[in-house]
């Protein structure tokens, strides 16, 4: 009988020889104050496995190394604290994996870059679309902010004025996705629900997490760090797993209400003015380019050309919102170091919030309204309707059909104006 044990070492002998290559030892760079935890070598976000940096081997010479330094400094970081941990030369890039360690990503000739691997399609990318039909076998996942129901209070997202009915923002970004879904799938698209009601989608609880509450360098009691490791970051990491390995769809879009701060919850304050902003993956700060799977996540967005497409969708819609609502935007006056401006727009922002960070692919993620706006308020509590109404003195659709009819009215352009049309 044959022996079967050679062909079965060949692709271990392969990845071996393969790592060596690769990873490679480096110089070791400062060691950032731990916001995360550490694992092995590398210092680690919450609950992030240990990246693997081979992955990284699938988008060698795909980038010229002007437009890797210009996204870097223009988007993706706030400071140029980012060279502690990228060591660029005229060939290529040295990435610090974990102390000691690095990776190193060529360049691509000036002129001559590779198209990046990706599971989704740009605009340009998609094939030629029926004339009435602008979102034909466009993939869209539809990722309600948030969970809502009982866990709302939880996750901080309720306010009860006495009297009124309570504003629990993740009932309400799933209310406006299941209007979204309809009238996208009424336009070609291939429209999934992230979740599609008020229950999470991540398996965990927050007992469950309790050990590794006690791991955090933040301190403080341990049941309700459990329970923010629950909402905050337990349930976006299986949100993300559901998209990028069985959606995998082409854009993903973030539905979320913003909010000023309300006071107690039971009797909170209410404010006069309302404002709305999109949020794109960028901006990382100091810290976070110190951790080791956030510098890998970084790359993945940068490389997969993730920023032009956020950025011209986001537009598209902004000038939507704006036209339907007339918000004023929302500006980050005092986020120097964690936030940046894109393409002068004031509604566009950049951040390197968690949704927007490890979804492998463009995501347009809402913040339109001030649920406790007295204007906004008012309209949440009215409920959802067909048609105007009077509410706060002025005659009204829905708020959430409104937000919906925007958020698709951007859409519908973008692709309408950019893809090409069957002949």
């Amino acid at each position: 009988m044959k022996s079967r044990a050679l062909p079965f070492l060949i692709p271990i002998v392969l990845g071996a020889a393969v790592m060596l290559l690769v990873l490679r030892k480096a110089p070791p760079g400062p060691t950032p104050e731990d916001p995360g935890r550490t694992a092995g070598k590398a210092t680690l976000s919450d609950l992030a496995g240990s990246p693997d940096w081979l992955e990284i081997n699938r988008y060698q010479s795909t980038i010229s190394r002007r437009n890797f330094l210009r996204l870097m400094d223009d988007v993706f970081t706030v400071s140029p604290a980012w060279r502690d941990y990228f060591k660029v030369g005229d060939q290529a890039v040295e990435i610090q994996t974990a102390p000691g360690e690095s990776f190193q990503l060529r360049f691509a000739p000036e002129g001559i870059e590779s198209p990046a691997p990706r599971y989704w399609r740009s605009c340009l990318e998609l094939p030629a679309a029926p004339a009435d039909q602008p979102l034909a076998g466009l993939k869209i996942a539809i990722d309600p902010g948030h969970i809502g129901g009982d866990w709302a209070k939880m996750e901080e997202r309720w306010f009860q004025i006495p009297g009124s009915p309570p504003v629990q923002e993740g009932d309400m970004t799933l209310q406006v996705a299941k209007l979204m879904k309809p009238k996208l799938e009424a336009m070609g698209a291939i429209v999934t629900l992230v979740r599609d009601k008020t229950e999470p989608v991540t398996p965990l609880r927050p007992e469950m997490l309790r050990e590794e509450a006690g791991k955090s360098s933040a301190g403080g009691d341990i049941v309700r760090l459990s329970e923010r490791l629950f909402y905050r970051t337990a349930e976006i990491r299986a949100r993300a797993k559901l998209v990028n390995e069985t959606i995998q769809p082409d854009l993903v879009l973030c539905l979320h209400f913003n909010a000023d701060a309300w006071g107690n919850p039971a009797a909170p304050t209410l404010v006069p003015k309302n404002h709305f902003h999109m949020i794109l993956n960028g901006a990382y700060t100091d810290d976070e380019v110190g951790l080791a799977d956030q510098r890998h996540d970084l790359l993945l967005k940068l490389l997969q050309g993730i920023h032009t497409e956020e950025a011209n969708l986001a537009q598209a819609t902004a000038t939507a919102f704006v036209e339907r609502t007339a918000m004023p935007p929302y500006i980050y006056f005092g986020g120097v170091g964690t936030a940046k401006n894109v393409q002068g727009n004031p509604y566009l922002w950049a951040r390197n919030l968690l949704a927007n960070r490890i979804y492998h692919c463009p995501v347009l993620y809402y913040e339109p309204y001030v649920m406790n706006s007295q204007e906004d308020h008012a309209r949440m509590i009215a409920g959802d309707y067909e048609g105007l109404r009077e509410v706060a003195g002025k005659n009204r659709p829905s708020i959430f059909r409104e937000y919906a009819d925007a958020a698709v009215l951007g859409l519908q352009r973008y692709y309408t104006s950019n893809r090409a049309v069957e002949r």
